[in-house]
């Protein structure tokens, strides 16, 4: 980064923070599908515990499985998206000063030409 011309920082922290987001909303989605792999798994446990479709120890190992594994991808995304969020913050920051650097100027009222 130079500080005579911000502009080019600016666009890479720009795509930075465009890549990010696309990292938190992939991370929001996984955590979606967590949550209903949660909830698909505590509801065939219990189809299973009360024996309402004579699903036998197998059905009930793999809803003690996907429970298990729901929580564990729910948790590590969660982790995931707050550090993206706090990038995002970050980058906006930056670019926040970046551009307050720039010595904008004023554009003078003149009439519009209205096409």
């Amino acid at each position: 980064m130079t500080d005579s011309d911000p502009t080019d920082a600016i666009s890479d922290i720009e795509a930075r923070i465009e890549a990010l987001a696309e990292v938190a909303e992939r991370c929001r989605k996984y955590i979606l599908v967590s949550k209903l792999a949660i909830g698909g798994g505590a509801a065939l446990l219990l189809i299973t515990i009360l024996g309402l479709f004579g699903m036998g120890q197998t059905a009930a190992l793999g809803s003690i499985a996907l429970v298990l594994g729901g929580i564990v991808s729910l948790g590590s995304n969660v982790s995931t998206l707050r550090q993206t969020e706090g990038a995002i913050g970050d980058a906006e920051a930056l670019r926040s000063q970046l551009i307050s650097r720039i010595d904008l100027r004023v554009v003078a009222d003149a009439p519009m030409k209205l096409v």
